[in-house]
Formats: C-alpha cells, structure tokens, sequence
C-alpha cells in the first residue's frame, strides 16, 4: 500500500498536543488517587464509574472530563496529520469516545450491583456514555493510527503506533473475555465476576495510546519548527 505524502508537521499544535498529553495523565493521577480515597471499593470487582457515587464522587466526574478533554484537544492537533478516508472517520469515532465520556462525567452511574428495578435515569445516561465511549475508542486508535502510519513524516513514530494500538485491542479482549467467562448465565455483578482489573487496564490503554499519539505530535511540531 502506498505512503501518503507527508503532511507538513507545522500545521501540528503544539498547544493542544500538550493539552492532550497533559489530560490523559491527569485522569490516570485522579484514578491512582481514588483508589487510595476510596478504598472501600474493592478494584478486583468494582468498575471505575462507581467512585462517581457518594463521598469524592467528584474527582472520578472531574477525571472522565479531563479524558474527554485529552480526546478533544489531541484531535485539534493531529487533525492535519490524519488525512486519509479512515484516518477522518477515526477522528470522528474520537470525538464520539469524548462525548460519551463527558456523559459519563455529567450523569453519575448505579452501583453494578443495582437490580432493573433499582436503576435510574442518570444511571442509564451514563450507561449510554460508556457504550458510546468503549468501542469506539478502539477503532479510533486503529484508523487513527494507520492513517499516521502511511504519513511519512510520522515514519520515527510508528512502532509506538503499533504497540499503543495493540494494548487498546489486547485491553478491550480482556475485558470482554473476562465478562463472557466470570457473569453467570443471568446474573448479576458481585465479588466473583473480577471484571474490575480490566476495566481499569482498557481505561489506561485509552490514556496512554492519547499519551503516546501527543508526545509524538509535539516532538514533530518542534522538530518542524
């Protein structure tokens, strides 16, 4: 397949790279804190969402935005760089994993062990968030990623594209892997469906493939400069 021809790294902001990279490490910070602020949820079982509820609820909302805001700012700076047909519909499924994650910031979820009857409308909104958020992201890393791939000028940066992409799939198979074989066949959440842990790897691939794409925005921006 041919290379594209490389886009001029001057039309990367280098102010929104930072602002990217900034963010996503960020929400990784606020996740490490909470689980030092709230250690009565048990990380093995509980998914990140619910240290949205009750005392420091906040700082799990003020986290989902920052990550919003990582998606956003990264897409005004590499929005030059990404050019081919895939490499715009992968910008537009990063901004539809921002949406969901800033509906996930908005409207605080319901306890994984809540029961139909015990669900709520802001629970089912942010519900809404993250199924717009998780398999999005994803496939915005992959278009995104091949897009910049073929771009010339991003030639130093691609086996951190690889590897970054690969932890987003590898975290996301977990995940999924890990509800088909722990949920009982209709049951619910509990102490023995360990559902926790790869929640929080997907959530740190998603930082981190942000991370990798930005510092290497800016390093182009500068070099260019």
């Amino acid at each position: 397949m041919a290379e594209n021809t490389a886009t001029p790294v001057t039309a990367i902001s280098p102010v929104a790279a930072r602002l990217s990279f900034a963010t996503a490490a960020t929400f990784l910070i606020l996740l490490a804190a909470l689980h030092l602020v709230k250690p009565e949820l048990d990380p093995s079982w509980r998914m990140i969402s619910e240290y949205e509820i009750g005392r420091y609820g906040w700082i799990m909302q003020l986290a989902f935005l920052a990550l919003a805001s990582s998606c956003v700012t990264l897409f005004v700076a590499i929005r030059s760089q990404a050019q081919t047909t895939g490499g715009r519909i992968g910008m537009a499924f990063l901004l539809l994993s921002a949406a969901g994650m800033a509906v996930a910031a908005v409207f605080i979820a319901d306890p994984i062990t809540a029961s139909q009857d015990e669900l709520t409308t802001h629970g089912n909104l942010h519900a809404l968030g993250a199924f717009l958020g998780i398999p999005g992201f994803p496939i915005a890393a992959t278009l995104i990623g091949r897009s910049l791939y073929r771009n010339r000028a991003w030639f130093p940066a691609r086996r951190s594209l690889l590897w970054a992409v690969g932890l987003n799939w590898f975290s996301l198979l977990v995940l999924v892997l890990s509800l088909a074989v722990m949920l009982p066949q209709g049951g619910g959440f509990g102490p023995d469906v360990l559902i926790g842990w790869p929640n929080r790897l997907f959530v740190a691939a998603n930082s981190v493939w942000l991370m990798v794409v930005a510092w290497h925005a800016l390093r182009l921006s500068r070099q260019g400069g």
